[in-house]
């Protein structure tokens, strides 16, 4: 059992179509220029119903896709099957199936994610994040603040926090901005972070 992922495999249908219903650019709008623009090897954390992964397929990237949530993981095989994305049941802090895996990924891409991780969990998910950039990768994350709802176990977790993580696995701060909901919850707000291994982007 991913705790994080409790009340997810219930509620898949309806998450799918309300995630569909979203576009990557529209969702990504303010990081879309941290996207890599030559062909790169994605990891997509948390991928869902696979939206993100389809759209970063088709820009011509090579995408692993994770995602802990068989319901979700199986709709989003079926819905973007004609995308080239590898399927991995996995999850942080550890993305232990990736263990074996020798690649370094340009971007990590974390989208609704990281407010699933408690305190003890986050630490080492950066590290292991950081663990599997290439040499000048990037990481895209959002973080989400507002109630959390019913059967999610969700962190609000501060901004501050997230970065001063980053910086002691040896990222560094390139973006940082704040978005409304794009479903319209006027009472949920998310930051927008982009983290980068290496010299300015």
């Amino acid at each position: 059992m991913v705790w994080g992922s409790a009340g997810y495999g219930e509620d898949a249908e309806a998450l799918v179509r309300q995630y569909e219903a979203l576009s990557f650019e529209g969702v990504h709008a303010d990081v879309l220029h941290l996207v890599p623009r030559r062909r790169s090897l994605v990891l997509d954390v948390g991928a869902g119903s696979g939206r993100d992964a389809a759209a970063l397929s088709r820009l011509g990237h090579t995408v692993v896709a994770v995602e802990p949530t068989l319901e979700l993981r199986a709709r989003a095989e079926r819905l973007h099957s004609g995308c080239y994305i590898s399927w991995l049941d996995d999850a942080l802090p550890d993305l232990s199936a990736l263990s074996s895996q020798e690649s370094s990924f340009d971007l990590v891409l974390l989208s609704a994610v990281w407010m699933h991780l408690d305190g003890t969990e986050r630490p080492r998910a950066m590290q292991r994040i950081t663990s599997l950039l290439a040499p000048r990768g990037r990481v895209i994350m959002t973080l989400r603040h507002g109630p959390i709802p019913p059967n999610r176990r969700m962190f609000d977790v501060p901004l501050g926090e997230t970065i001063a993580l980053a910086e002691t696995t040896g990222l560094r701060v390139v973006h940082c901005s704040t978005a409304d909901d794009r479903l319209g919850r006027q009472d949920v707000q998310w930051d927008c972070l982009g983290l980068a291994v290496g010299p300015d982007v």
